[in-house]
């Protein structure tokens, strides 16, 4: 088997049995990357010195017995609006170009404590706003399964660069399914924890009440394994929730029999691409014929929260983003007139467009007049769609339904329609308004050869369920075949 096939605890597993080296598995990712990267992308920042530099150190703590887990010398990227200490971190944006942080996001700690080398940082929507990954900056990145394809957003780089096998896993972060959608678009397993699971402490706000940290992986033993390496208490972040269950990979389990699934009809409607209704509804049969009880019911709301969601993020965007005026870090202009200039100049040439726009729209429904008409509303709203699902969970153990409405759509046509775009996210943002985990595997192909994901919606701290009912749809599915050799 080519290096590079291997999933990421298979290649741990191989280190530990001195099968491979670190230095070897390091080598291999960066002959990929440097064999796709031009086209594809995925990366913001490579640091090649620094991760074969980390390789050796970590090779010899694994030789003297110091470093056991499953994922020490597996080489892994971050997203690019998780500080990591003396790497650039731009969040994708021209106004953080130059910032090098002078600290580590809790998130990156874990893993480089877990003896994971980390490659570089992975492209992203702007602020992570968007869904296809063309806000960026640095450029769009592209769909390894069709490079006239998007990625999906905002971590598309990070769901690009473990499906084109330029790492072995990533972190990406989910504010309204930001790991979830490019999870489907590119064919690989991404979560999004219970909020609070994994500490946001080091990770760039774009909407502090709705932003987590999850994995990007291979399969679901990746998937468990990675998160139950991330998630800890934290008592550096405010959000950070004590939890004792937090032994992921013991959920590694196949057998569904007696769980309750149930499928919002609402999610069936008008609007979804028939191979993705199609795709969807055959793994629930998947679920049904291992001993799942599966069954339609209606989830309320749901219309509402894509206003609610738009709503309270680009409120928490238009706050989070204030500190960005060139100031105390980042990109200042050049000619100005006085210090209120400067903040103008400095944030109009800054900023894109798609970042612009939520800030005044944040803005516009925090201001005098519009705060109860609509701020306030949004989150009455919230604590509705919160209500749904807590009724639907009463009744069932886990909520089945499509990651996204069609698969990746081609590059250049969701920016012409920003609206379109924002309704693509319809099946993702409830998950994190109500603060529950969600889960994206793949389920099969459209009739262009482009991945579709299924996605399971889980009750608070039920993140064992998911990777249970997830693990089980895997081993009963098989193999779906590798990015390049599906056609």
């Amino acid at each position: 088997m080519k290096l590079t096939h291997m999933t990421a605890v298979e290649l741990g597993t191989a280190i530990r049995e001195k099968k491979v080296t670190v230095e070897e598995a390091v080598q291999a990712v960066f002959d990929v990357i440097e064999e796709k990267e031009e086209r594809l992308n995925c990366y913001v920042t490579l640091d090649r010195e620094g991760a074969f530099r980390k390789a050796k150190e970590i090779q010899s703590r694994i030789d003297r017995g110091e470093l056991t887990g499953p994922l020490a010398g597996v080489p892994v990227a971050i997203k690019d609006n998780m500080c990591t200490k003396g790497m650039l971190t731009t969040c994708s944006s021209r106004i953080l170009r130059n910032f090098v942080p002078t600290y580590s996001a809790e998130a990156v700690l874990r893993l480089e404590e877990a003896g994971a080398v980390i490659l570089g940082k992975t492209n992203m929507d702007e602020f992570a706003m968007g869904s296809t990954t063309e806000t960026s900056a640095f450029g769009p990145t592209r769909n390894p399964w069709n490079e006239g394809h998007v990625p999906g957003g905002s971590s598309g780089g990070s769901a690009a660069a473990v499906a084109a096998e330029e790492c072995f896993l990533a972190l990406g972060s989910d504010t309204g399914g930001s790991i979830r959608q490019p999870a489907s678009f590119c064919g690989v397993v991404g979560m999004k924890p219970t909020y609070g699971t994994v500490s946001r402490y080091g990770l760039i706000a774009y909407g502090s009440s709705l932003d987590q940290i999850g994995p990007i992986c291979k399969d679901v033993t990746d998937c468990a394994v990675l998160l139950e390496t991330i998630a800890s208490y934290d008592n550096k972040d405010s959000t950070s929730i004590k939890r004792d269950d937090l032994d992921f990979t013991s959920a590694l389990t196949e057998g569904v029999a007696g769980m309750k699934i149930g499928i919002p009809r609402g999610y069936f409607a008008r609007g979804i691409a028939p191979d993705v209704s199609k795709a969807v509804l055959e793994a629930a049969d998947v679920w049904k014929q291992s001993g799942a009880e599966v069954e339609e019911f209606d989830l309320s709301l749901v219309e509402y929260a894509i206003p609610t969601y738009y709503t309270i993020a680009a409120a928490e965007a238009s706050s989070n983003l204030e500190r960005f005026d060139g100031i105390k870090y980042g990109y200042r202009a050049q000619d100005f007139q006085g210090l209120h200039d400067m903040y103008k100049r400095t944030r109009s040439q800054g900023f894109g467009e798609e970042v612009k726009r939520r800030i005044m729209l944040g803005s516009f429904v925090l201001s005098s007049g519009y705060y109860d008409a609509y701020y306030l509303k949004a989150l009455r709203v919230k604590a509705l769609i919160k209500k749904a699902f807590d009724e639907a969970f009463a009744r069932y153990d886990l909520i089945l339904g499509p990651a996204a409405p069609t698969t990746a759509p081609e590059l250049g046509k969701s920016l012409q329609d920003p609206i379109k775009m924002y309704l693509s996210d319809v099946y993702t943002i409830s998950v994190n308004l109500a603060g529950l985990p969600g889960m994206t595997l793949p389920c099969g192909f459209d009739g262009s050869g482009l991945p579709i994901g299924v996605q399971l919606i889980g009750d608070c701290f039920e993140e064992k369920k998911l990777i249970r009912a997830a693990y089980t749809y895997e081993k009963a599915r098989g193999p779906l075949g590798r990015c390049g050799e599906v056609k």
